[in-house]
């Protein structure tokens, strides 16, 4: 990771998806990781925006903080079609974010071979979301 950018307002999603996408172009990109709590954009934006993630092998790992369901399904499609991961958490799961950010990095710098052999119990939960298997 090399920045960290927290902003209030309008969500920006598009704008992130974007930029990942012109600098995958520029150079592969081993992960996008996104955290937010709502998403007010076109989905269908998105949802282009992050397919054409996919085909440039730069998995979107979405984080979403809360209940809102039209987040819940706005970042669980741009996840499976970038071909990354979802997870919900909220204030009580500090320690389990902590982690699946921890194996996000592992997979970023060594791919499925790293989180396989990863001692982040969290690992798992990742490898599932990589191999298909959604819920």
């Amino acid at each position: 990771m090399t920045r960290i950018d927290c902003r209030g307002g309008h969500t920006q999603i598009a704008k992130v998806l974007r930029h990942t996408r012109d600098e995958a172009v520029r150079e592969p990109l081993s992960a996008l990781v996104y955290i937010g709590d709502a998403m007010e954009e076109s989905i269908d934006q998105l949802c282009e925006l992050a397919g054409e993630l996919g085909i440039r092998k730069a998995p979107c790992f979405m984080f979403q903080e809360g209940r809102d369901p039209v987040a819940q399904t706005a970042f669980k499609e741009i996840a499976r079609l970038s071909k990354g991961a979802y997870f919900q958490f909220d204030e009580s799961a500090a320690n389990t974010l902590q982690n699946l950010l921890k194996a996000v990095a592992v997979y970023a710098s060594g791919g499925v071979k790293a989180l396989q052999t990863s001692r982040i119990s969290e690992s798992r939960l990742l490898l599932e979301q990589l191999s298909g298997k959604r819920g």
